[in-house]
Formats: C-alpha cells, sequence, structure tokens
C-alpha cells in the first residue's frame, strides 16, 4: 500500500516536472524569438518631417515601396529592406537583384500609370518630382529625404532601417562607412593647410556647372581633406562665370561618368593649375553623384587621387600592414589542402586575396607571370580603388612580394593574380563529365575598361579585371594547358557577348574583355589529360565552367544581368537623348524634355524596349559590316512610328546629325521621336 502510495506521488512528481520542463522550454523558445523580433517590435511608429516639411507617422513596415530615388533604392538593398521594393526608376542598375525590380521610368520623368499600376503604399520622391507629388499626394504616402552633408547622409540610412524594421543591418552600414571616413581623417590629419588642395565637382559637360555652396558633394571634398569652393550659392547645380571658375583656380577637378567634359577646353576654363597639370579624374557617377551606401568608399577614392603623393608614402600610414580575418571557400580537390579568402590592411586600406594551398606544389601557368613550378598557393588578389594611382611604378613583382610579405606566404611558392574587383564578389562555377570536375574561380569587372580586341587601342585602363583560375581533378599536360587558355578565353568571351558587354573605349562595338584580363591554369593530379581544345570534352567544361563564372561575377561586381532594362543598355553605350537633341524640336509641340519624357514612357513597355533591343542587334550587325542595307528597318519604324500616333502618314523628321548615333539607332530613336511629336500634334494629344 505504501509502496504503491508512493510510486503513484513519484508519478505525479515526475509527470509534472516534466510539464515544468515543457512550459520552460516553451517561454525559452518564445523570449529567444521575441528577443529576435524586439527590434521590429520597438521600430514603430515612426515619425518625423520630411524634407518638403510634411509630417509623417508610420505605423508599420511598409509593404509596396517604389523608390523614384536611386541612392534610396540602393540604401534599401544594403539593409536587406528590398522584399517591399515594387518598383525603382532606371538609375538603380546595382545591386544584381535591380534587374527583377520593376522600371517605372526615369529620375527625371517617372511615370504616372507605371507607378499607379504597382499600388504602392510608400513612394520616395525627389524635389523636381513635383508630378507625381501632385497626382499621389491624397493617394499614398509620399516622403521627400533630401541630404545637405554626410552627417545627414547617415541620419538617412539609420531612419530608413527604422522605417523597414532593419536598423541593425542600417547601423552596420553606417559602421562600415564612418570607419573609413575616420581613417581619411587621419591620414590627411598630417597634410600642413599650406598643401591642402583646392577641389571641385564639375556637373556639366557643356557649361560651368558645379555644386551649390550647401551640397552634400562639397561634403564629401572636405571630408577627404580638400578645400572646396563657396560660390555664395546654394542648390544642388548652380551656374558659375569663367571668371569665378578662375579666382578659384581648381588644383583638382572631378566628375562622373566616361571622358573629359567638353567645357574643359574651353578658353579661360582650361587655364586653371588642375587642368594645367592633369589632374581630371573621373568616378561612377552612383559613387560621386549619390550620398548613399558607397560615402566612404567614394571619400576613400577621392582622398587617394587628390593626396596620392601622401599616400603612397609609408611613414604616413596610419595602421600597419596586417592580416585582419579570414574565412574558408569550399574547392573540393584531391590535391586542395584548404581554399581561403584572407582580408588584410595594405597602405592602411582593407585588402582580400583568394588563397588556395595545394597539399603538395604544383606547377602552375599563369598568363601573368609565366610557367612556374614548385608552386604550393595560387590565388586572386584585390587591391580597392584607392590604392590603384599608388603603385602605378611597382612591377608585378614588387606587388606580389609586398602582398605575399603581409600574408605570410613565400613569393618563390606562391602565384598570385591582382585585380581590382573585390573578392567578396568571387563566383565558384563548377562542371563535371563522367570522372571529370572543372573549378573555375571568376572575378569580373567590366564598367570601366573592357575592350574590343582587334578594334580598341591599346591604352593602359584603370584595373576591372576578368581575372580566371582554372583547376582540375585531371593531370594536365604542358600542351593541355596551353590550350586551355584559349577555352578560357573563348568562355569568357561568349559570357561577354551574351551579356552585350560594351567597350568602354568605343561603347558602340560589343567587347571581348578588359583591357587586364588574367588565367591560371593549375597542373592538377589525376589521369593525364593532353587536350583541352573545343573539341574535347574537357575543354567544353573548362568553356562551361568559365562561362557560368563570368556571368555570376559580373551580376556581383557590377549588377548586370540578361534582365536589365532596356535604359540601362543605352547608358552602356553611353546614350543620352538629353545631350543628342536640339533643344529647338523642329516641328514638335513638345518640348525637348516632353519628347524625352514621353520616349522614355515608351521605353518602359516591352514592344518598344524590344524594337530598341532589336536594333542594338542590328547596330552591331552594321557595325561588323554585316548590314548594309538598312531599309526593313526603316520599314519596321515607320510603322513603329504610326502604333504611337496612330497616323498612317506622317512626315519623317531627321532628329541627329552624321556621326551622332550609329545608323541604326539613329533610325530607332527617329521612330519613337518622331511618332511621339506627330501624336503631339493631333486633337486628341499624346
Amino acid at each position: 500500500m505504501g509502496s504503491h502510495t508512493g510510486n503513484h506521488f513519484q508519478k505525479r512528481y515526475v509527470m509534472k516536472n516534466m510539464q515544468l520542463q515543457k512550459v520552460v522550454c516553451c517561454l525559452l523558445v518564445l523570449s529567444y524569438f521575441c528577443l529576435l523580433n524586439v527590434e521590429s517590435l520597438l521600430a514603430w511608429p515612426v515619425s518625423g518631417t520630411d524634407s518638403q516639411g510634411q509630417a509623417y507617422v508610420i505605423d508599420q513596415r511598409p509593404l509596396r515601396v517604389i523608390s523614384l530615388v536611386p541612392e534610396i533604392s540602393e540604401i534599401l538593398f544594403a539593409i536587406g529592406a528590398d522584399e517591399a521594393l515594387v518598383g525603382i526608376t532606371q538609375h538603380t542598375v546595382t545591386p544584381a537583384a535591380a534587374a527583377q525590380k520593376k522600371v517605372v521610368g526615369g529620375f527625371f520623368a517617372p511615370g504616372i500609370e507605371e507607378i499607379e499600376a504597382l499600388n504602392p503604399d510608400l513612394i520616395f520622391v525627389a524635389d523636381l518630382q513635383q508630378e507625381v507629388r501632385a497626382h499621389f499626394q491624397n493617394k499614398c504616402r509620399l516622403l521627400t529625404l533630401n541630404v545637405t552633408g554626410i552627417d545627414s547622409a547617415m541620419e538617412r540610412i539609420e531612419l530608413l532601417g527604422r522605417i523597414f524594421g532593419r536598423e541593425e543591418a542600417a547601423r552596420k552600414v553606417v559602421a562600415e562607412n564612418r570607419e573609413q571616413l575616420t581613417l581619411i581623417a587621419r591620414k590627411v590629419a598630417g597634410i600642413p593647410a599650406g598643401k591642402r588642395q583646392r577641389a571641385v565637382r564639375l556637373m556639366g559637360s557643356e557649361s560651368l556647372m558645379v555644386p551649390g555652396d550647401d551640397s552634400f558633394q562639397n561634403d564629401f571634398i572636405r571630408a577627404a581633406g580638400a578645400i572646396p569652393p563657396k560660390f555664395g550659392e546654394n542648390g544642388k547645380i548652380i551656374a558659375i562665370t569663367t571668371e569665378e571658375w578662375q579666382r578659384f583656380d581648381p588644383q583638382v577637378v572631378y566628375g562622373c561618368g566616361n571622358g573629359k567634359p567638353e567645357i574643359l577646353e574651353a578658353a579661360g576654363v582650361k587655364d586653371v593649375s588642375a587642368l594645367q597639370n592633369n589632374r581630371f579624374y573621373s568616378f561612377p557617377c552612383d559613387f560621386t553623384c549619390r550620398a548613399g551606401v558607397n560615402i566612404g568608399n567614394f571619400v576613400s577614392w577621392l582622398a587617394a587621387r587628390i593626396y596620392s603623393e601622401e599616400f603612397s608614402d609609408p611613414s604616413r600610414q596610419v595602421r600597419p600592414d596586417q592580416v585582419l580575418s579570414e574565412k574558408a571557400v569550399a574547392v573540393d580537390l584531391p590535391y586542395v589542402r584548404q581554399a581561403r579568402v584572407v582580408e588584410s590592411s595594405i597602405r592602411d586600406f582593407k585588402n582580400r586575396t583568394l588563397l588556395v594551398d595545394f597539399k603538395a606544389p604544383q606547377t602552375i601557368l599563369s598568363s601573368l607571370e609565366g610557367p612556374r613550378a614548385e608552386i604550393s598557393t595560387v590565388g586572386n588578389h584585390y587591391y580597392p580603388a584607392p590604392t590603384w594611382g599608388l603603385g602605378d611604378d611597382e612591377s608585378v613583382d614588387a606587388m606580389r612580394r609586398r602582398t605575399c610579405a603581409v600574408l605570410a606566404q613565400s613569393p618563390e611558392e606562391t602565384s598570385l593574380l591582382f585585380t581590382g574587383a573585390d573578392i567578396n564578389n568571387l563566383a565558384i562555377s563548377s562542371q563535371n563529365f563522367k570522372e571529370m570536375t572543372v573549378n573555375a574561380l571568376v572575378t569580373a569587372g567590366v564598367t570601366s575598361n573592357a575592350v574590343r580586341m582587334g578594334r580598341d587601342a591599346g591604352n593602359f585602363y584603370e584595373p576591372g579585371t576578368i581575372n580566371v583560375l582554372i583547376m582540375t581533378n585531371m593531370q594536365l599536360s604542358p600542351r593541355a594547358m596551353t590550350r586551355a587558355m584559349i577555352s578560357v578565353t573563348e568562355g569568357k568571351t561568349a559570357a561577354l557577348t551574351d551579356l552585350d558587354i560594351r567597350s568602354s573605349s568605343s561603347p558602340n562595338l560589343p567587347a571581348t574583355g578588359t583591357g587586364t584580363d588574367n588565367i591560371l591554369v593549375v597542373q592538377g593530379e589525376g589521369p593525364a589529360i593532353d587536350n583541352t581544345g573545343g573539341h574535347s570534352k574537357m575543354g567544353e567544361l573548362i568553356a562551361r565552367a568559365v562561362y557560368e563564372g563570368v556571368l555570376e561575377a559580373v551580376a556581383r561586381q557590377n549588377g548586370i544581368t540578361r534582365e536589365r532594362s532596356i535604359f540601362a543598355r543605352l547608358g552602356e553605350r553611353h546614350i543620352s537623348l538629353w545631350q543628342l537633341l536640339s533643344d529647338d524640336m523642329e516641328g514638335c509641340n513638345l518640348s525637348k524634355a516632353e519628347t524625352i519624357a514621353e520616349v522614355e514612357r515608351l521605353l518602359i513597355d516591352s514592344p518598344y524596349a524590344g524594337f530598341m533591343a532589336a536594333a542594338f542587334a542590328a547596330s552591331d550587325a552594321e557595325q561588323a559590316g554585316l548590314l548594309t542595307d538598312f531599309r526593313a528597318l526603316g520599314d519596321w519604324g515607320r510603322t513603329v512610328s504610326s502604333s504611337i500616333s496612330h497616323k498612317a502618314d506622317m512626315e519623317w523628321q531627321h532628329r541627329f546629325a552624321p556621326g551622332d548615333l550609329p545608323p541604326m539607332l539613329a533610325i530607332a530613336f527617329e521612330s519613337l521621336i518622331n511618332g511621339v511629336c506627330a501624336a503631339a500634334s493631333s486633337p486628341a494629344g499624346p
């Protein structure tokens, strides 16, 4: 009886204990998830006053957002809030995921109907987008978030983090930028006042246009340790006289895009110190024109250009060359001991190196170093943009020895390639057939120095670089290693062709590579292979691995994919209707701005975008000499014009001077413009 009672109470105790444990366990799990979401729970409501003086209260995370401001779009991608982003302008091209978003038009003329069709609950608008503001004022929330300097730009990133419940990610973006800005401040602190350089950002190509005194762009110059101008006028863009330009006498002038602006060759303009000393620099537009996620990167790059002599002086380094961290990379081959990406500080800037260590020394063939034996480690070293001008007089061997010293690698046993494409954007592509495996480790950047070999001049360009490391599970003969170079090159060029990558110096021509491409082939271990040509299975695998690797690496580095908009492809060809069209739109009831806005709206629609894409292909064929009769495209163009204007017969107006555009593209644009103008002349309007 006592034993039975004892067992009964023991069972009840065990059951209660188990129930208690379950309750405690559930509470712990609930607490864990509450901790995970506490930031989100505390994020809303978010309230304030925007740049238009409009008060706002945001009660919950926006779900359908359109950003008509490119730097805000980039911030949303950077903080992981892009799942809410349903519409962007044509000027948002990075990261690669931007190609999956709906383009609603250009920054200057976004499409009202396209925006409305996306049913947004929040639109980020700029000051000048008054038509959008007027149309949607009472339909959905509008926010204008201007910045006047670096601090307000950082505050905007943090505000967007709160609005979208991504505060931690936003703080990380801000911290990374602040770290770079602090580094530059330390590096320029020792430059005496008498050696501080006067610098100006040029905004116009045909006239002297610069940022106003209150522009964030002048804050970039101050952060780089230089002296911006003060012309006594505020605004995003102001016009100045040649006399004002000469009085400031800039020692450094910089702009965005490609080439040197025409205005800098004008009498009086070209006589300032910067241009006499060949100190005009051009940077990517998404760095110079946007106060967003790249502020730290751009200020670092700008400072290194302005003070290249000081930044090249080892005695002025503020922190030692050293390894900062490393992480493993998966390369599954029997003779590979380990693969890793090592982050280091060299000349004060963060470098990253892919290193692949072998179990036993290998023979390699490098397009940079030639054939080498007894190599224990191969790699690909990324040195960032601020350092590009600091080692121009340094040989490849000196660069290799410097890098190896920091990474504690033996120069005699290490073979490296060098690149300006970030190793964080590395693509590893594998191809297999039966027992054969090929790994292609690829970095690629194609926006600054792409070339078409056989047509372009062999001038020196900044690093962009497609670098390819080839490793197989076979033992390649010397003949096979050499022939593999051709298979790699053909696979790379096929990828660039299919992506429609343009030559940087001749944008009317498709590119075949960049001016600084390199290949490294490892001999490997396994069954002997003596043929890697196009008709061999190994050659096929090498080319396929490279093809896929280049597609992925270009998307990671430059945001360029097959799915990108027709606007992005126009930009890659350096085609701007604002620059090409005359201010006097003869025979058209629309102004130049109105005409361009209508053309941009047409190009959002797939039929007209498809027409322009076909014109691109026809233009390439014409440039190659394969197409000499333009009548078919002309007939198609007249049909397109009629579909726009709803007029069967209309007068054809030539809108471009000979040589402004390739003939096929001139026909295509004139088809759209003439259709728009003819529609505007009808009683119903366009």
